[in-house]
């Protein structure tokens, strides 16, 4: 299981959104899907599935929250995915943005940019944003999709503390690259971030600073899964990370920057998606009521008989 998961929370859609976007993506399927029933939501479809080798989750558990692009999706067509070929990625991007703009919204059109020679930023027809750029093979490898965040609103300059922020909660992380704002790019400060990225636990992030009027900001929409292999790891994250009391819930935890986190266990993870109806009724109401993940009260509900 990927260490750190991107998590959608939807209204009803998430299996037919997970269907669509692994219709979309190469080298996509869907992993599995969860029935939750009696939660506070009424019952909710949880679906696992990978785009381009890499695990999301997502939810049905009702219209709570909007996407927005406070988080985004960047997908890198790099030419040497396509045996080297430019035109192959560049054909293969314009189908990956013909099929996420379709009742989509458009952010940014597809077109030349300084940064690449093909770019377009989008919302598909759930609200989820996708940056679709054709990459630079010379540069330092990537991988296809990586989560953006944005910081803009009262949390515009803040990128680069928050990304060693993270990179100093997470083992196994290291920073990439690292972009500032020239003079000159008002409203845009000197010296925050134009555009910078890194690892945390071996996923690349990226993040961008906005001092432009946007209206969101982060919310529960996109959260991210940290799936711990030990009590001493839930609670470690738990700590460094949690920020806001009244956001803890099964879980859920909002770091001092907003975003959503769900710190759960690899171990109950691997339980709700192998354990018959029953077991996964009896996991539910264990953690329904848990603010912290308590992996031992999770396993004997799993094992009731």
């Amino acid at each position: 299981m990927q260490k750190i998961i991107p998590h959608l929370w939807f209204d009803k859609e998430a299996k037919d959104a997970a269907a669509f976007y692994t219709s979309v993506f190469p080298q996509s399927k869907v992993i599995s899907t969860t029935l939750l029933r009696d939660t506070p939501s009424g019952d909710c479809d949880i679906v696992s599935f990978e785009l381009w080798h890499q695990e999301f989750m997502a939810i049905s558990a009702g219209p709570l929250f909007r996407f927005n692009p406070s988080v985004s999706f960047i997908v890198n067509f790099d030419p040497l995915l396509f045996g080297g070929a430019e035109d192959t990625a560049r054909e293969a991007l314009d189908r990956t943005w013909d099929m996420l703009s379709e009742d989509g919204k458009v952010l940014m059109p597809i077109d030349a940019y300084p940064f690449s020679k093909r770019y377009g930023w989008v919302e598909d027809r759930y609200g989820v944003s996708w940056q679709l750029m054709l990459t630079d093979p010379a540069g330092d490898p990537r991988p296809p999709i990586i989560p953006l965040l944005l910081f803009t609103g009262n949390k515009a300059g803040r990128a680069e503390e928050a990304m060693n922020f993270y990179q100093s909660v997470f083992q196994h992380s290291k920073p990439g690259v690292l972009r500032h704002y020239p003079a000159g790019m008002a409203p845009e400060k000197e010296g925050s971030v134009m555009f910078a990225d890194f690892q945390l636990a071996g996923k690349w992030f990226a993040v961008m600073d906005s001092a432009r009027e946007h209206g969101f900001d982060f919310n529960e929409s996109i959260s991210f899964l940290v799936a711990c292999d030990s009590q001493k790891e839930i609670d470690d994250y738990w700590q460094l990370l949690s920020a806001f009391p009244e956001a803890e819930q099964c879980g859920w935890l909002k770091d001092k920057y907003g975003l959503s986190w769900q710190i759960s266990s690899a171990e109950m993870e691997t339980l709700m998606r192998k354990s018959n109806q029953e077991q996964v009724d009896r996991i539910v109401r264990a953690f329904l009521p848990m603010k912290k993940i308590d992996i031992a009260q999770i396993k004997a509900a799993a094992a009731r008989h």
